[in-house]
């Protein structure tokens, strides 16, 4: 085998190993990209197909914080209304990437999907909806339905709270401003952020887990 197509297949092999790892079908969601949106939102795919394999290994603090930090970079924050014609859509990662904006559900569950796949389990993470205090443009504070992200270092840790408002992570009992309403992941819903779980019954959720699945997300 010449020098070549040992680089050649050792590369693969990485890929392989990479893919699985992950548990992504990067292959199937590449195809994706290219049949539904001809392409559109490859440069953010590929980095975001970059970061998760550098950074699979990091500690999980440092896969926590890569993670918010490129999808509040990398995506714009747009309504549902502006970007699919629908008052309330939840899009999969893949169809956020391709759009390259999204809302409040979209950051969110884009992040979820990404921390899954980079191994951190399940039962450390909680999309929260929340009610959120914000300033209006006559200076008065409002409130506003809103989503973010949880993650729990240790089941009866006070979470970090991810969002696409506040970029910095911060512990849920310094972000005074959200007040959560209820909070859900792929295995239950709570009422809060409580401990109680029940099995959750969100059509828009469910709808959402099997559109990601179908594209290739686990």
């Amino acid at each position: 085998m010449t020098p070549r197509l040992v680089l050649a297949a050792c590369a693969l092999l990485f890929w392989l190993g990479q893919n699985l790892a992950l548990g992504l079908d990067f292959q199937r969601l590449q195809q994706e990209l290219q049949t539904r949106f001809s392409g559109a939102g490859e440069a953010i795919f590929n980095d975001w197909q970059l970061l998760l394999g550098r950074i699979q290994g990091a500690p999980e603090s440092e896969r926590i914080r890569r993670v918010n930090d490129f999808f509040n970079q990398r995506l714009a924050f747009d309504d549902d209304f502006s970007v699919w014609g629908q008052s309330d859509y939840w899009a999969t990662p893949l169809e956020s990437m391709a759009q390259g904006r999204g809302d409040c559900e979209d950051f969110t569950i884009a992040k979820y999907f990404s921390l899954l796949a980079l191994g951190v389990p399940v039962n450390k993470l909680r999309l929260v909806y929340v009610r959120a205090k914000l300033r209006g443009v006559d200076g008065m504070l409002q409130q506003q339905a809103h989503m973010v992200l949880a993650y729990y270092p240790q089941p009866n840790a006070d979470p970090l709270v991810l969002d696409n408002l506040n970029k910095q992570i911060l512990p849920a009992s310094r972000r005074s401003d959200l007040s959560p309403v209820f909070s859900f992941n792929s295995a239950g819903l709570w009422r809060g952020t409580g401990n109680q779980s029940s099995q959750s019954n969100l059509s828009r959720w469910q709808d959402l887990l099997i559109r990601a699945r179908s594209e290739g997300f686990q």
